[in-house]
């Protein structure tokens, strides 16, 4: 989201100024560099916070809903003249007049490929929230792939690194974050171009703010040999509700365009419009994918994101505890109530 100026009478100042900066020649250099160190120092805190909300969602193993190699019982079917007398549970077949064999659930580990979007909207955080998109997105992020890898999955960060499995998948995505944090994979807006491994999946996070076409033509790329994916939208509130008087300039943070309105909160009603349109759009891309789509805003908890995204996941053949369910309904009514915007093809917004 861009930054935005307001002056004029009864504008006043709306909150503290935070957004990615538009400074001129090397000062941006400079600036983009100190927002890099900063959001590294911000890296263990970030990690800790996705620990601390992973570990309020509860979770068994995931199956695959057919037999298989795994450790967890299926069922129990009779003895066909091709099974290995070895595979007899003599218990149950004791008390019948048949032999049954004992089938385990296939439980082979699945590859989820995960995106932040770090690029300069992502930065935004007006006086209505507590924390930028960036940092949110980050959170999401780590949570979602403790999540994965405590379930058995395989994890990793989209165009970056390999998937693994590894206890400590979760910190070294971090890892690779601080490192390689303000390189095109990770600071465009759009994820990476990638080619993707048959029947993996995509946890794609960000503002979703460039043109429709843009958006669908990268997704299409990506949704290719049977990729599932799930889309969360990060949105400030106050791309939400524009709440800005007076006369305002906003400032693209991607190409330093400006453009200023005198009575900003005349544009409110069109401004709406405008983003209940993008917002129809993106569904309407994620339904034709066979994806799912899901909004979060960076004033409320994160933990109602990652549980929607747990119902998602659930649809797609994980088991997992059923007594979440009720929570997670009302985490998932919410996501889905909301949406961002994008004006004229480029990423807008305000800072006072």
């Amino acid at each position: 989201m861009a930054a935005a100026k307001t002056s004029g009478k009864g504008s006043g100042a709306h909150g503290p100024q935070h957004a990615g900066s538009t400074l001129r020649g090397g000062a941006d250099v400079f600036a983009h560099e100190m927002e890099a160190h900063q959001l590294a120092d911000r890296l263990p805190d970030l990690l800790i916070d996705a620990q601390r909300i992973a570990a309020t969602v509860a979770h068994g193993i995931h199956g695959r809903r057919r037999a298989g190699p795994g450790e967890t019982f299926w069922q129990f079917r009779q003895l066909q003249a091709t099974d290995d007398a070895q595979l007899i549970d003599w218990r149950r077949s004791a008390s019948s007049d048949h032999l049954y064999v004992r089938e385990r659930e296939w439980e082979a580990a699945h590859t989820m490929w995960l995106w932040p979007d770090l690029s300069a909207s992502m930065a935004f955080r007006s006086h209505l929230a507590p924390v930028s998109k960036t940092e949110r997105a980050i959170v999401l992020m780590l949570a979602a792939a403790e999540l994965l890898v405590r379930g058995g999955e395989r994890v990793g960060l989209l165009g970056l690194t390999q998937p693994t499995a590894s206890r400590r998948a979760t910190a070294k995505l971090a890892e690779a974050i601080a490192q390689h944090g303000d390189e095109p994979p990770l600071t465009g807006s759009l994820p990476p171009e990638a080619r993707i491994s048959r029947f993996s999946g995509a946890i794609l996070i960000s503002d979703f703010l460039d043109p429709l076409p843009d958006i669908r033509a990268r997704l299409e790329g990506l949704a290719g040999n049977g990729v599932s994916g799930h889309l969360v939208q990060v949105l400030d509130p106050a791309e939400e509700t524009l709440p800005y008087d007076g006369r305002t300039e906003f400032l693209a943070p991607e190409g330093g365009t400006r453009w200023v309105a005198d009575r900003a909160e005349s544009l409110r009603e069109a401004y709406r419009q405008r983003l209940e349109a993008h917002r129809a759009g993106l569904a309407e891309i994620a339904h034709r994918l066979g994806w799912t789509f899901l909004v979060h805003h960076t004033d409320r908890s994160a933990s109602e994101p990652l549980l929607a995204l747990i119902m998602h996941l659930s649809a797609g053949g994980y088991r997992w505890q059923s007594g979440i369910a009720t929570s997670m309904r009302g985490a998932e009514a919410d996501g889905t109530s909301k949406a961002g915007i994008a004006v004229d093809g480029m990423k807008v917004g305000a800072r006072p």
